[in-house]
């Protein structure tokens, strides 16, 4: 489907930890309830080519997270992982349920963050590469926190990098996934950035996201959570992605009702990448 082809949804608000939150809505409210989360710097139309392939089986609300998108950044920087998940799940409170949860990689990890939370909620979860960051050397937590403030003081001087047209930016969205097709790319730009009072344009997330957390993963955590999922999980992970094999690092273990597919040719935005194969494997997923 072309983009111009591409169903258009509608933006509504709500309001998590004082923060103004948007959501796009695509459907007629009385098809069963998805909810879509993007990832880190990305944005909630980011899901548009996989929306059409569901809209007519599924009322479908996709909400940015707090400092992308339409949704406003947070006072002082701070995105911490907790965080997503409660505005996600401030989100769910207001919507019908139970939901079916999917999400990629930031969004994925929050989609079974909230499913194991709230297993009473979901009826079924689908994460494409989100199953937690890939395994890294140990740091003393002295060093850690070190880092971490000194990024932070770093990033107080950043200013957003301006483009001077949406061509440019295209182009440095294609630079970042070589498999985006130039429609593709010049869709996502376009919901992906605002124009700037010179007549250039800048992304719309908060430079503060990309600040990681000085805290390693926990994956004793994150294991505890998972077990409490009881719903149905598919994983889907790109063959040419950095993520790790969910089953080859133990991560697909502590999930009751899991499996995990690997799609050819398709990097860490495997939606993107082979949208049709995703689909296929959504879709099959979905209804069974």
């Amino acid at each position: 489907m072309a983009a111009s082809e591409l169903p258009e949804p509608r933006s509504e608000f709500y309001e998590s930890q004082r923060i103004k939150m948007h959501y796009a809505v695509w459907g007629d409210g009385v098809k069963p309830p998805m909810l879509l989360v993007h990832g880190g710097r990305d944005h909630c139309r980011n899901w548009d080519f996989v929306a059409a392939r569901l809209v007519d089986q599924y009322t479908i609300y996709a909400p940015d997270l707090r400092g992308h998108g339409d949704s406003d950044w947070a006072i002082g920087g701070m995105y911490s992982f907790p965080e997503f998940v409660l505005d996600v799940a401030t989100l769910a409170s207001k919507l019908p349920l139970p939901l079916t949860v999917f999400g990629h990689s930031l969004g994925g990890g929050v989609a079974m963050q909230y499913a194991g939370v709230f297993p009473e909620n979901v009826k079924k979860v689908i994460s494409i590469e989100g199953w937690g960051p890939p395994d890294m050397p140990h740091q003393s937590a002295q060093a850690r926190m070190r880092h971490w403030i000194g990024h932070m003081h770093d990033m107080e001087g950043r200013s957003p990098r301006r483009y001077k047209t949406i061509d440019d930016a295209t182009e440095r969205m294609i630079e970042a996934n070589p498999h985006l097709t130039p429609e593709m790319a010049r869709h996502l730009t376009i919901h992906g950035s605002n124009a700037n009072d010179d007549g250039t344009f800048s992304w719309k997330f908060d430079n503060y996201v990309r600040i990681m957390s000085p805290y390693e993963f926990n994956m004793e955590d994150a294991n505890d959570i998972w077990s409490r999922i009881d719903c149905p999980v598919l994983l889907i992970k790109g063959s040419e992605s950095w993520a790790p094999h969910p089953d080859k690092v133990g991560r697909a273990a502590a999930m009751k009702d899991c499996r995990t597919v690997v799609v050819e040719d398709a990097g860490h935005w495997v939606h993107h990448d082979q949208l049709d194969r995703v689909m296929d494997e959504v879709l099959t997923f979905l209804a069974e």
